[in-house]
């Protein structure tokens, strides 16, 4: 509302229709800004690289996680069809007058999500990590069996 328009050009009411202006571009900028969560997120994502692999009757997810212990990778199947990698890469112990003089591998949490096709097994899912590769397959539904088609009986009248 503006209070100009009705001859109202007092102190008090310029200084009440700042205040509007300024409450509706601060919840704009609440409303559209992302949280702290999706930011976080969104980070790990872009700074876990993936490959992803189908074989005949399966899928593979293929991320590399040198360093990182069974304990520290966590696989799970969210809303039914979605695979999440996730888990933390933790900085080593700091030994007493070392100094870092470069640190250029990554520290701190990773994660991925992948929205697996139809006809994934989500009940045969394996996780495998060798050599600092993480591998996990998800097996293949076997493809639906071609339906016959129904013969109906003419009744003569």
């Amino acid at each position: 509302m503006d209070f100009r328009i009705m001859g109202l050009d007092a102190p008090l009411f310029n200084t009440l229709q700042h205040m509007m202006d300024a409450s509706d571009h601060e919840a704009d900028k609440s409303f559209n800004a992302p949280t702290r969560t999706y930011v976080r997120d969104a980070k790990a994502m872009a700074s876990t690289p993936a490959d992803v692999k189908e074989y005949p009757n399966s899928y593979a997810f293929i991320i590399d996680m040198p360093g990182l212990k069974s304990g520290d990778i966590k696989v799970q199947v969210e809303d039914d069809n979605v695979l999440v990698i996730s888990g933390e890469r933790k900085r080593g112990e700091e030994k007493e007058g070392a100094k870092y003089v470069r640190m250029e591998r990554r520290v701190g949490k990773f994660m991925r999500k992948f929205v697996l096709p139809e006809n994934a097994n989500t009940d045969a899912i394996s996780a495998v990590c060798q050599d600092g590769v993480l591998t996990v397959t998800v097996e293949k539904l076997p493809p639906p069996e071609p339906k016959k088609p129904k013969t109906i009986e003419v009744k003569i009248a």
